[in-house]
């Protein structure tokens, strides 16, 4: 079994990367979810993909694709002290998410085959 990390850093509105990355997990666990084990890992502005009650205008729902992921069994988690940062640590989170800390994301490195970064 392939053990992926995804590390996120961007907005997922602003630039196209965060989105971009969750496209591919989203694609991976589809072709080879039986192949595959998927850890996501938010920091910075990309831990917003994990909020709860995301209504965007036009595109893509990234909370509906966060919950699509943890649906089919991928972990994931924002980070604790990026949420703090951005006085968003106490907001609801998408159904799946959680928070994590540097420990986890340090713990997930070592447990990854591989570490895609967006």
């Amino acid at each position: 079994m392939q053990k992926l990390l995804f590390i996120l850093n961007e907005s997922p509105y602003g630039s196209e990367k965060s989105f971009n990355g969750l496209r591919l997990a989203v694609n991976l666990q589809e072709e080879y979810g039986k192949e595959i084990a998927l850890k996501i890992f938010c920091f910075s502005d990309s831990v917003l993909a994990g909020l709860a009650g995301q209504d965007p205008k036009d595109g893509a729902n990234i909370q509906q694709i966060m919950e699509i992921l943890t649906a089919q069994g991928a972990e994931v988690k924002l980070c604790t002290t990026c949420t703090k940062a951005r006085g968003i640590a106490q907001l609801p989170l998408a159904e799946g998410v959680t928070l994590g800390t540097l420990d986890d994301v340090s713990a997930w490195t070592l447990w990854a085959d591989k570490v895609i970064n967006f």
